[in-house]
């Protein structure tokens, strides 16, 4: 299989655009969600310590190994590994790599876009005032009623994923390009104006920032290493495709390293706001910090609903879930989509229509996982958690191990080089030596914690 110069998708018409783009597929509910409850669990300002090194020392390499391996291949995932493979002069069995992050983005997609559809349900809930003066019990009772309703639950699964599939119609530039240029956007400013308001909590958003950049290393344990490493790979929409594919798109002219640092930065930058704009909002509240998952859903409301103003600014903190789920889920069903337009020749709309009726149908196991299969397990797990655990546990990580492997150890060093064209050459060789071994050996560990937990 012959590869090509330039992607029949077209490309990105700016590495602005790129940029936009990878950063949309990075920042997604593990951001506004995960990140500021797990710091929460984990001790604030010396966990976001660790979890910047890990950022840098395993989810930079990989990320760069990633858009690397799509720049060159110009193909979606499966097809780029199997032209580079052929290139290498090695077995051409690395397209399975391709077909594991394909798979793994479509799994995902399909739970994803229910959590999803339940932010947006929330949007308006929060905006019609549902949630003021709402107690502990309340909450939780506004929740358990969406869930356990699966008419609700579907039809909010049904819209995400339509308005999905749409932007991944439309193609790069008319589509992915166009939405990314509105979301990231429209998201910071929201982020910013809630940072805002929850500036306005006094002591308390002094003692968020406190809690969030004070680093007392006793609150850390070896779990709290590992949960870090672990959050850092999986922050950057790594081993499921997305990024490889966004990379395709790449102009061979923008720098693969400047390009990967202001993703990280931009993700990063995200989850600090965000926890910058819910722990003051949580302490003012006297609610629990390390609340855990259930700290957007059951917690927030109660601040929100408690605070003046509160209807309208939590509208808007749970819009800006759902701008940075969809900028997120727009990436997780490119890869799939690509492969069609290019193995099955059909049209690229038809390709999102067939993406977006597999993701939806598998979608159905997680809906209801919360009501009426609630009670059907698996290995003593519902469908969805055992989605969750599939991919998150042992597709994502295998797929970064992977990537590390193929770039690091089977590629030879002249190819990586010459794609990544880092100056001064000792930058080349600090990552080869992160991508080769540190990077490898991270992710082994995360890996095996996490199939031991």
């Amino acid at each position: 299989m012959a590869r090509p110069l330039q992607s029949i998708h077209g490309q990105w018409s700016s590495r602005w655009a790129f940029v936009l783009a990878a950063t949309g597929s990075a920042v997604g509910l593990g951001n506004i969600w995960k990140f500021p409850y797990i710091t929460g669990e984990n001790g604030g300002g010396a966990f976001v310590l660790v979890y910047l090194a890990c950022l840098v020392l395993i989810g930079l390499p990989v990320m760069m190994a990633e858009i690397l391996v799509g720049r060159r291949g110009r193909q979606n995932p499966v097809n780029s590994l199997h032209s580079l493979a052929i290139e290498e002069k090695t077995t051409q069995d690395w397209q399975y790599l391709g077909w594991l992050g394909l798979t793994a983005g479509i799994l995902i997609m399909s739970y994803y876009s229910v959590f999803a559809g339940q932010a947006l349900a929330y949007v308006f809930r929060n905006f019609s005032g549902v949630f003021e003066g709402v107690t502990a019990d309340g909450a939780t009772s506004i929740y358990n009623a969406l869930v356990s309703d699966p008419e609700r639950l579907l039809a909010w699964h049904t819209i995400f994923v339509i308005i999905t599939s749409i932007v991944v119609a439309r193609g790069v530039q008319g589509g992915l390009e166009k939405a990314v240029k509105f979301l990231m956007p429209a998201l910071l400013a929201i982020l910013f104006l809630l940072v805002g308001y929850a500036a306005n909590t006094g002591i308390y958003f002094q003692q968020g920032i406190d809690f969030l950049f004070h680093a007392d290393f006793s609150k850390l344990s070896g779990d709290s290493v590992l949960t870090a490493m672990g959050h850092a790979f999986f922050t950057l929409s790594l081993g499921m495709g997305a990024i490889m594919v966004y990379g395709s798109y790449l102009p061979k002219s923008a720098s693969i390293l400047k390009m990967t640092f202001a993703i990280a930065f931009a993700d990063t930058a995200v989850a600090l706001l965000a926890g910058m704009a819910i722990f003051p909002l949580v302490f003012a509240n006297g609610l629990d910090i390390d609340a855990g998952p259930g700290l957007i859903f059951h917690t927030l409301p109660i601040a929100f609903g408690h605070m003046q103003g509160g209807a309208f600014f939590g509208g808007l903190f749970f819009l800006l879930l759902v701008f940075a789920a969809w900028s997120s889920a727009i990436s997780l069903i490119e890869p799939a989509v690509a492969w069609l337009v290019e193995n099955k020749e059909v049209s690229r709309r038809r390709a999102s229509v067939i993406t977006g009726l597999v993701t939806w149908s598998l979608g159905l196991l997680t809906v209801f996982s919360f009501n009426i299969a609630s009670e059907w397990t698996v290995f003593g797990n519902t469908f969805f958690d055992l989605l969750d655990y599939l991919t998150a546990n042992i597709m994502l990580p295998l797929g970064g191990l992977l990537i590390a492997i193929f770039v690091g150890r089977i590629m030879s060093q002249d190819s990586s080089e010459k794609e990544l064209n880092i100056k001064p050459q000792y930058l080349y060789s600090t990552w080869r030596f992160l991508i080769r071994y540190i990077a490898p050996a991270g992710i082994i560990i995360v890996f095996l914690n996490m199939l031991w937990n």
